[in-house]
């Protein structure tokens, strides 16, 4: 076996490898990437970037069939399965093109082809013919799809996120067993785009939404367009001539036995970590052996080893993902000046319609005792100004705050321009802005945001123990 020594190794060139190895290289030039797969990253290739082409068809497709509101009539709204994911896949192709040419242009003598796995700790074996011997180690592997006992043996029959997107054409109809977000995404799509959707969970979450109120009231909404059921019983699911036979006990009709094109398996993700031989690295491992990890630095215990991204669990997101990256090279590279970064403002989007995210400290899910801690302000879409001329007025919005400061400190939405909203309101709570301060920021009539204003004056009221209830008519004028 040929041997090579480094200062530094990088295994996994996604997001976060990549930007991994833009921080280590600031420290060294004696560093590897190195990757058992094809380049281009989950969100290019499976994950954000076909999703989203998915949704734009779906809502395109949905926006048409609702112009009658408006006094407009369209003809015939016909959907071409094929030229759908046509389309998914030839503009997926191009945001693939241009990760795969950032790699490119990567030096031939910094990157590696091959599968890792530790031999002992600080030495790695890549395929069958070469140890590297690496005096710092960034593990960034990322995480693939879950898929249970329950869905074995169905073949073909059985979708994840990242096979869906090859079908040739669009299936007449597809079980989704997940209400998370890759679930709501793909699934309202779908069914948006005529395929006959049923949607099943366990745990009765939905979303990632904490607040129950809103979690029922988003709840009710898909419902009105598809079926979606979060405390799903199923009794059983069999292999069919034509499909998938699955017979599950209905909310309203008791039990039941449908047959389906697909099974689509949106049951989350698990870290790409069992090829590594992690019990060769001396490192801690947790009951799911997963390395023990300081989120503020991303080293493994007192070893030179750092996870980041998807593989450690942590916050799988891409935005995450990247900000990881850079700590874990950074620190990779000053080691053993390891320095504890200052970690972004917790925030998530779902891009179903309308859309869910969330942003900071979710006081919904949070015990009564420590609820206390916090003040609450909320308001509703229903009756919201602009979201009624457009539309697109559903949706709850809350927001909270420090009981004893009055800091902003996040928010839960379901409603219409969340990912937009969700960005003004993370950027606030990083920022530690009071809710005066944010109250004293323009407000421009008649927008969206002015939702967020409703909810910040109902949250202003409530720390001030004022019982006066906010009157969304004043959102209707100038100068409100």
């Amino acid at each position: 076996m040929h041997k090579r020594k480094v200062e530094i190794a990088i295994i996994g060139a996604g997001t976060s490898g990549l930007t991994a190895y833009k921080a280590a290289r600031k420290h060294t030039d004696e560093l590897v990437l190195i990757e058992g797969g094809p380049y281009g990253t989950t969100c290019a290739r499976v994950g954000c970037m076909p999703s989203k082409l998915l949704i734009a068809a779906a809502d395109s497709t949905h926006d048409a069939a609702q112009t009658g509101l408006f006094g407009i009539q369209v003809g015939d709204i016909v959907i071409n399965g094929k030229q759908v994911l046509e389309r998914v896949r030839r503009e997926r192709d191009q945001f693939v093109e241009s990760v795969v040419d950032s790699v490119e242009a990567i030096p031939a003598a910094h990157k590696l082809t091959g599968c890792a796995r530790f031999i002992a700790p600080g030495r790695l074996a890549v395929g069958d013919e070469l140890e590297v011997e690496a005096d710092r180690i960034v593990i960034a592997t990322g995480s693939s799809p879950t898929v249970p006992d329950m869905f074995q043996g169905l073949g073909e029959r059985l979708l994840v996120s990242e096979s869906l997107f090859e079908l040739s054409t669009l299936p007449d109809s597809i079980a989704v067993f997940g209400c998370g977000v890759v679930g709501l995404e793909l699934g309202q799509a779908l069914s948006r785009l005529g395929v006959r959707v049923r949607m099943f969970g366990r745990s009765g979450s939905l979303g990632g939404i904490a607040d129950e109120e809103i979690r029922a009231y988003a709840e009710q909404y898909f419902n009105e367009e598809f079926y979606l059921d979060t405390r799903s019983e199923v009794k059983d699911i069999t292999r069919a001539e034509s499909g998938i036979s699955i017979r599950y006990v209905h909310r309203d009709k008791g039990e039941v036995t449908e047959q389906f094109d697909y099974i689509l398996a949106a049951t989350g993700r698990s870290p790409n970590l069992k090829g590594l031989d992690l019990h060769n690295s001396g490192l801690s491992l947790d009951e799911k052996n997963v390395p023990l990890t300081d989120p503020s630095t991303l080293q493994c215990g007192d070893h030179p080893v750092f996870l980041a991204g998807d593989a450690n669990q942590q916050a799988p997101v891409l935005h995450e993902a990247a900000h990881e990256g850079r700590i874990a090279g950074d620190n990779a590279g000053r080691y053993p000046n390891v320095i504890s970064a200052d970690r972004q403002t917790p925030f998530s989007v779902v891009f179903c319609n309308p859309q869910i995210t969330s942003v900071g400290v979710s006081v919904g899910g949070i015990s009564s005792e420590k609820r206390k801690d916090y003040v609450v302000g909320e308001s509703s879409f229903e009756d919201q100004g602009r979201s009624k001329v457009i539309g697109k007025n559903r949706g709850l919005l809350k927001v909270y705050a420090e009981r004893t400061s009055g800091v902003f400190v996040g928010a839960e939405m379901f409603g219409p321009a969340a990912e937009h909203i969700g960005h003004l309101l993370a950027w606030a709570t990083q920022q530690r802005m009071t809710v005066s301060a944010m109250l004293a920021m323009p407000f421009y009539h008649p927008v969206i945001e002015e939702g967020v204003r409703t909810a910040l004056r109902d949250l202003r009221d409530n720390l001030e123990k004022n019982a006066t209830p906010v009157d969304p008519c004043l959102e209707c004028g100038p100068g409100s």
